[in-house]
């Protein structure tokens, strides 16, 4: 009874030590995930998407004053900068990622279009509207945004009563596209848009 007693605990001291021998290397918990990092845009990454974004501004700086030639001439000059944007860029990070970038600004370019062949100032701004919010937040989240501190605003009347209009702007000041420079009350920054 003894020796078995013995044998028993050689044989569970001999299996502490393997476990702990085992566990210590790491044994099948396979490689440690490493932590995530954030991607760096390269400069004239990030230099295509302020600039594109510069001509936005003009756009909603015309429709603040209502003047829908200067709006269209901007908007012009804003799609043809989206086609400038270097995109080909994000496919270092993963596939799905500049998918997803690229069907944003396909439907970003789509509403634009859709903005130049209005005549009516009240249809043009509510282009403007889905090309804002489809520059916020998707597109801006797609890429990793590297760029300047810009403003997520909204007027809650944009459209009238409970039909807000959400702009993004490149200062704290509120520029109202839907209403105009007269409704500057009708605005409020609800988020920042920077890099993380």
């Amino acid at each position: 009874m003894k020796k078995l007693l013995a044998l028993l605990i050689l044989v569970i001291a001999a299996f502490s030590i393997y476990w702990f021998v085992f566990r210590s290397k790491g044994g099948d918990d396979g490689p440690k995930q490493q932590p995530l990092t954030l991607k760096k845009h390269s400069l004239e990454f990030n230099t295509s998407v302020v600039t594109a974004m510069n001509a936005y501004f003009e756009t909603q700086n015309a429709f603040a004053d209502a003047d829908t030639l200067k709006a269209k001439e901007a908007c012009k000059k804003f799609i043809s900068l989206l086609d400038s944007i270097k995109l080909e860029e994000l496919k270092k990070d993963t596939a799905s990622i500049f998918e997803t970038a690229q069907a944003n600004l396909n439907d970003v370019k789509a509403n634009a279009v859709s903005l130049l062949q209005q005549t009516d100032i009240k249809e043009m701004r509510q282009d403007f509207r889905m090309v804002s919010e489809m520059l916020y937040p998707s597109f801006f989240i797609a890429i990793n945004y590297e760029g300047p501190k810009m403003f997520w605003q909204i007027c809650p009347t944009a459209f009238g009563p409970d039909n807000a209009g959400g702009w993004i702007s490149n200062g704290v000041q509120i520029l109202n596209p839907y209403l105009g420079r007269s409704h500057a009350d009708c605005g409020e920054i609800k988020d920042t848009i920077k890099t993380k």
